[in-house]
């Protein structure tokens, strides 16, 4: 099993790091480019997360045999142990043999240090831009991120002066290797403070709230209003941005120097809006090169920008607003059947995609009864209760890692104890599950905030390419500080243990922060603390009732303006809801017209045929009498015709009203789709 483990936990995060990658990116329409790079961020910051545990264990592993090999009071080289009484090392099933580690943290932690900091801000400002070449793509990226470049030159310059500056310190190149990496380091676990103090609270909070139908319900309506109004902005917007494009197509003729910048514009715009100003294009028109109303190249080149943004985000809001629908509905559905006497989940639609014959045969609507209307509360609770446990042992443990004797952190207490047994299966799932824990509380919050509409995860492949690469350089820089941290709160580093023990294969990569000690016994020691203000704060909303005083309306359930959000709302779904049924209930008339009076035409028409065949001598006297094999069609034709009148306009229409016999239709009755019918009775069988 010698690094089995490792190679199984390799494949086994490329598949998880993919299969979330598609979930919220989309792999067709998106540049193969992007997604690799935002790929590889994502697999090196989850492989970080999930091979840690490994290196943990055969770390204890290797203090053991240390310990083993040498006399309670000898120093092994530079590492004082202590040996255990007379007690064996046994291999962890997991083990790593030497010298693959700490290649593997390094070719991992470079590489992504790599990305966040030089590539993916790079790409970022060039997939945005708004260029009609590569060269002027490029051109527009590094003017973009020249302030970006000489902020983060300018940081590290201040620690540099700091080191050269003290007597004390020798520059050395593993010194300076030290200093970047505790520049990186220390504003990551700025930011990561203020995730992790919103998310040990919101997560728990958002499964115990998971339990409450109506709270959902609620919730669901103030999103589809606010989502409504975002949709007719996004509508607005697009229509804006089009006009223009269609000023500008007007303007350029076919043999206009910038009309292949024209051409790149349309092929991005939607499908109808192509055809529509196709249509209006007059190509034999040549430009005059004496007039000055022509745009410039850049002026197209905003345009172009304006263009994939506001495209990019009207297919997210329709999407997402079919998405919420199919929630509230849902969640509608759920609160009727809660009282079903039948103990059977019936749904008010029917599935718009396929389900699975496996699913379908196991989770039958009874089961799916239990599950939603019975079980599935209580479980959330329960899982509330858990995390919420789990929220304030580290909590406790952030404010008091820092203490050695005695031991204070749960964390460390674990696995001291693990330690003295050798039980390496607890430990790495001790470990596994307390930096999963972590890297929920942080990634959670990484995809659930929303930048305005600049950066925005959203499931469902609607993700741009500009916030997919911005969360692949966050969660490069927020993982190396939350395992630093990890490590701290379990007392594995030796700079917080105080410890003169054999470090980490991932710890020794890092360098030691004894070069910079105001960082290393300060910053990285007392800031983790702050923590405790941040739970509070979200605890109280107090983040939610600033941003509600700004005017950006949150959820709030004592807000004037959140009740009318949820009465506005649950009109657009009711709307939405009476739209839905009308289309189904035109569908069910449709098939249920054909399966009655489909093959009755077919043999009606075949027999009219044959009459006319047979009797061919008649037919110049009936020339002039409608024929009968016609009136079915035609009163198929109006029926089609009235239900999707019906469907457009259901206010002043009853579909009582009409008949679903067309034989049985009388001329002399008016009709609610707004004509006579000249057909009557008795013409139906005049040619029998």
């Amino acid at each position: 099993m010698s690094g089995a483990a490792l190679g199984l936990e390799i494949v086994f995060v490329f598949f998880l790091a993919l299969f979330l990658l598609h979930r919220y990116g989309d792999f067709k329409k998106q540049h193969r480019l992007v997604i690799i790079a935002t790929l590889l961020a994502w697999y090196l910051c989850f492989l970080i997360v999930f091979i840690l545990p490994l290196d943990v264990s055969t770390t204890i592993y290797n203090r053991c045999k240390l310990a083993v090999n040498s006399s309670p009071a000898e120093s092994n080289g530079s590492y004082v142990t202590l040996a255990p009484s007379k007690q064996k090392c046994f291999k962890p099933w997991s083990y790593i043999p030497n010298g693959i580690m700490p290649i593997f943290w390094r070719v991992v932690y470079w590489t992504s240090q790599f990305l966040t900091w030089i590539l993916l801000p790079f790409m970022q400002s060039y997939a945005r831009s708004g260029g009609f070449s590569i060269t002027g793509k490029i051109k527009t990226a590094l003017i973009e991120n020249a302030i970006y470049y000489g902020t983060y030159l300018l940081i590290f310059g201040a620690f540099l002066i700091y080191v050269a500056v003290n007597p004390n310190f020798n520059l050395q190149w593993n010194q300076l290797q030290t200093i970047g990496i505790a520049a990186a380091n220390t504003w990551g676990l700025f930011l990561l403070v203020l995730l992790l103090g919103y998310g040990l609270v919101e997560i728990p909070r958002s499964h115990w709230n998971g339990a409450k139908r109506g709270y959902l319900l609620m919730k669901t309506y103030f999103k589809a209003a606010k989502l409504m109004t975002e949709k007719a902005d996004a509508e607005e917007n697009l229509e804006d941005i089009m006009e223009e494009v269609r000023k500008v197509s007007e303007s350029i003729k076919y043999n206009h120097p910038l009309r292949k910048c024209v051409d790149t514009i349309l092929k991005k715009c939607p499908t109808e809006y192509q055809e529509r100003m196709g249509r209006n294009m007059d190509d034999y028109e040549d430009f005059d090169e004496r007039q000055n109303s022509y745009p410039s190249e850049k002026s197209l080149v905003k345009l172009h920008k304006q263009v994939i943004y506001s495209v990019q985000r009207h297919r997210r809001t329709q999407v997402q607003w079919q998405i919420l629908l199919e929630q509230a509905f849902y969640l509608e559905d759920v609160a009727k059947n809660e009282t079903s006497a039948t103990r059977q989940f019936v749904h008010t639609f029917r599935s718009q995609e396929p389900e699975n014959k496996i699913i379908q045969y196991f989770y039958t609507p009874t089961v799916e009864w239990y599950w939603e209307c019975l079980l599935r509360p209580w479980f959330y609770r329960v899982l509330a209760v858990v995390l919420a446990t789990f929220s304030v042992i580290v909590v406790w443990s952030e404010c008091t890692f820092f203490s050695t004797k005695p031991v204070l952190s749960l964390f460390a207490v674990f696995i001291q104890l693990a330690e003295k047994t050798y039980n390496y299966i607890y430990i790495e799932m001790a470990c596994f599950l307390t930096i999963f824990f972590l890297s929920i509380c942080v990634y959670s919050t990484v995809f659930r905030i929303r930048v305005f509409n600049y950066y925005y995860l959203a499931s469902h492949h609607q993700t741009d390419a500009y916030s997919l690469l911005f969360s692949g350089m966050l969660f490069c820089r927020l993982t190396p500080p939350l395992c630093l941290n990890f490590l701290g709160l379990t007392h594995m580093d030796a700079t917080i243990s105080h410890r003169n023990t054999q470090p980490t294969a991932y710890t020794s990569i890092m360098g030691s922060m004894r070069v910079l000690t105001f960082i290393a016994d300060g910053f990285y020691i007392y800031y983790p603390m702050l923590v405790v203000i941040l739970c509070i704060a979200t605890y109280f909303s107090l983040g939610t009732r600033c941003l509600n005083l700004l005017g950006f309306q949150q959820f709030m359930g004592d807000s004037e303006m959140t009740s009318d959000l949820i009465d506005e709302g649950k009109e657009l779904i009711k709307r939405e809801k009476r739209k839905r049924q009308r289309q189904e209930e035109g569908e069910n008339r449709r098939r249920e017209w054909k399966e009655r009076y489909g093959n009755r035409d077919d043999s009606t028409r075949n027999r009219v045929v044959h009459a006319d065949q047979k009797e061919s001598s008649f037919s110049e006297t009936n020339i002039n009498r409608p024929l009968s094999k016609y009136t079915r069609s035609n009163g198929r034709t109006e029926r089609d015709r009235i239900e999707l009148l019906q469907d457009a306009e259901p206010l002043d229409f009853n579909a009582d009203l009409i008949n679903d016999d067309p034989l049985e239709l009388d001329s002399g009755r008016y009709q609610p789709g707004g004509r006579y019918l000249s057909m009557s009775q008795s013409e139906i069988f005049d040619d029998v």
